[in-house]
């Protein structure tokens, strides 16, 4: 049997790796599995129509109705699923990853990513046919399709009122937003022009295979751009399903989501907010973000890399703030998934609340010299057993001692090996990181 899940839902090049076969079938595993009610929200990839159409008649091949949300933001159909009192909730995107890729990641009721062991058994059903015919409903138990029409307005409703109701607004502000042509281009402007601010946006346009190229969180330049040309005192910046968040200061100064999370979990806990008096992050959290919530009296849990991972720490403990370096951040007090929009205002309150610029707000923790190379490899499993490889780590992480760390994994989205060297000085990590790649690009690279 193949792989269809990967870290963060069914992923690869749309009509291709992923297929409007597939699609169908996990449409039927969506009722199967979770109920008859399915919320379908979706980015603004060309190939969004074609799997959400596949989608969609595979839910209501089983009998199931179709609540379509059209194009919104990830973290709004995880919110959607749970108000609306749906039996589960699938979003068809690719996140951060290229137009020609595209996803369906599903929800269950209460807007959680589902357990890695219901997922297993989504693969199972889908390779083994799905429903088969003399087994699905016809005539008035066949399916439907409901448009929701107010979809995005509830979401919006529900970020602004998150910070009316903290006494905060932004008035003062002067914000420049860029939505990677993607899914907060619907929200994202409107919700923060709601709160008072003066709001510049690039790239909220669309047409289909223009998403994440050269802009948004994977890209800052145009957004430090539009900074230094606007006198803007912040930058957002999206990626294109909008679950994740980066900023760029006054000065062009990039604001990762270790530097996020630790301002707003320096302000949770001063508001006596913060549960457990602890934070969540990955072990690709910075050495700095640790060091700096030690010295505040805060303990730091880290878990594999993935959202999914966080979320769960956070649920079986009680925690209430949770990230990635990328700038997934979690609010579960607001939503159950990472939330670009939620984390963007939570962010700024934190700043308004204290008084503080972005850059004064971020400088609670100063960040470790860290490397990361991606390389494209073959078998992205071949890590675990190449002894050239190991070698190279077993090298680096003696050079450096006590003084930095190693990190080598495979990309659960991509077929990539993500090598991250953390040192104390950035030519030692620039070099041990490189040094590793290089031997990761010979064994197992692609031609």
């Amino acid at each position: 049997m193949g792989k269809l899940f990967g870290t963060d839902g069914a992923r690869g090049v749309a009509n291709s790796e992923l297929t409007c076969e597939a699609a169908f079938r996990l449409g039927q595993a969506a009722v199967h599995f979770l109920g008859s009610v399915i919320t379908v929200g979706k980015d603004t990839r060309r190939s969004g129509d074609m799997l959400e159409s596949s989608l969609a008649a595979g839910i209501m091949s089983a009998g199931g109705t179709v609540q379509a949300l059209g194009v919104i933001p990830t973290p709004a159909v995880a919110l959607l699923t749970r108000t609306m009192q749906a039996d589960g909730g699938i979003v068809i995107s690719a996140s951060h990853n290229p137009p020609e890729y595209n996803g369906i990641k599903f929800f269950d009721g209460n807007g959680y990513k589902l357990p890695v062991a219901t997922e297993e058994a989504i693969e199972e059903y889908v390779f083994a046919g799905g429903l088969s015919v003399s087994e699905r409903p016809t005539g008035a138990a066949v399916g439907n399709i409901v448009l929701v029409n107010n979809a995005r307005e509830v979401y919006i409703n529900h970020a602004v009122e998150a910070v009316r109701s903290q006494g905060i607004d932004l008035s003062h502000w002067k914000i420049a937003l860029d939505c990677a042509h993607g899914a907060s281009s619907v929200t994202s402007p409107e919700a923060l022009r709601l709160l008072g601010a003066e709001v510049v946006v690039i790239n909220d346009d669309y047409n289909g295979y223009d998403i994440n190229v050269d802009c948004g969180s994977t890209h800052l330049g145009p957004l430090k751009e539009l900074v230094a040309a606007t006198g803007s005192d912040i930058g957002i910046a999206h990626d294109g399903d909008a679950d994740r968040v980066l900023f760029v200061d006054a000065t062009g100064n990039e604001i990762d989501g270790d530097m996020v999370e630790a301002a707003c979990a320096l302000d949770m806990k001063k508001q006596g907010r913060l549960a457990g008096n602890t934070v969540v992050s990955t072990v690709m959290c910075n050495l700095g973000f640790v060091r700096a919530m030690e010295a505040h009296g805060i303990a730091v849990k880290q878990t594999a890399v993935g959202d999914r991972h966080v979320l769960e720490c956070m649920r079986d403990a009680g925690y209430r703030i949770g990230g990635e370096q990328s700038g997934h951040t979690i609010f579960l007090e607001y939503n159950s998934t990472g939330d670009g929009l939620m984390t963007a205002c939570q962010f700024l309150v934190c700043c308004e609340r204290a008084g503080k610029t972005p850059a004064q707000a971020a400088a609670v923790m100063t960040r470790y010299p860290q490397e990361l190379i991606n390389v494209r490899v073959s078998d992205k499993d071949a890590i675990s057993s190449n002894e050239a490889i190991r070698a190279a780590i077993t090298s680096a992480e003696q050079s450096m001692g006590d003084a930095g760390r190693v990190l080598v994994r495979a990309s659960g989205t991509e077929p990539l090996i993500r090598v991250m060297v953390e040192a104390a000085d950035e030519a030692q990590a620039r070099l041990h990181c490189e040094a590793i790649a290089t031997v990761v690009q010979s064994e197992i690279g692609c031609e």
